[in-house]
């Protein structure tokens, strides 16, 4: 009987061990995303808090607000389109060897919910839809500067000029919401079943540039091993059909 007491409160102990060296292990991770990598990183941040029992929160900041978590020593990851994260490098913020694409999401067009839906379903019909709007909008970010370079492609920059509005907080789809203009580009994944607005569909090839986004690991992570996991993650096979769900691509070399 003493033997089996003995025994018994061994294992409990071990048990007692294992616990809490799992509670030690489980991570805090702080992600800081740009506007367009929102979803998907939401969606990847969910499922790798299920694999791994690492905590994630996913947090959409750009600017001064990301500028003042990375200096607060508060991030571990970081996502952003390439020029913006090889500046975040050079800053010594992110460590460069970490810098991984991960995702590409292609640019859409929406209108106000309840207006009528143009035909862009081709270029020349794209053409059309433009020059008959009253009034166009698209950022200054990565999905601005590609719906721009398409228009120019198209030959259309001066004669949109005059009816180009250039939005300069939040997502598109809050001006079009308020009427603000009558048709809105950006980036699909933050267009598609946002209220207030219809999406009509994707940007006609060869006018649609894909954004790309990288994530990479901030130099004063106090997660380091956590954060890295999470990036091999994020291009990982198990997490391209969760990329998919956000209506976006995974990146392909």
């Amino acid at each position: 009987m003493t033997v089996y007491k003995t025994f018994s409160a061994a294992c409990f102990i071990g048990i007692l061990g294992s616990i809490s060296s799992g509670a030690a292990f489980a991570a805090d991770l702080i992600v800081v995303t740009n506007q367009g990598a929102t979803p998907g990183v939401k969606e990847l941040a969910a499922a790798f808090s299920r694999s791994s029992g690492h905590n994630v929160t996913v947090i959409q900041a750009e600017g001064d607000e990301l500028e003042r978590r990375l200096n607060n020593g508060t991030v571990d990851l970081v996502t952003q389109n390439p020029e913006p994260m090889q500046d975040l490098v050079k800053n010594g913020k992110i460590v460069g060897s970490t810098v991984t694409p991960f995702v590409l999401a292609e640019l859409g067009v929406a209108v106000k919910s309840g207006a009528a839906k143009p035909d862009i379903g081709t270029v020349e019909a794209y053409k059309a839809a433009l020059l008959a709007a009253k009034s166009i909008g698209y950022s200054r970010g990565c999905s601005g500067t590609h719906a721009g370079e398409g228009i120019a492609q198209i030959g259309l920059t001066e004669v949109l000029k005059d009816k180009t509005i250039f939005t300069s907080a939040g997502p598109v789809t809050d001006y079009l919401a308020r009427g603000d203009f009558e048709i809105g580009i950006q980036q699909t994944n933050i267009m598609v079943g946002v209220p207030g607005v219809d999406y009509v569909g994707p940007v006609p090839a060869p006018l649609n540039k894909p954004c790309q986004s990288n994530v990479g690991l901030v130099t004063t992570s106090k997660e380091p091993d956590a954060a890295r996991a999470m990036i091999r993650f994020m291009i990982s096979p198990e997490a391209a059909p969760l990329l998919r769900k956000t209506h976006v691509e995974p990146f392909k070399p």
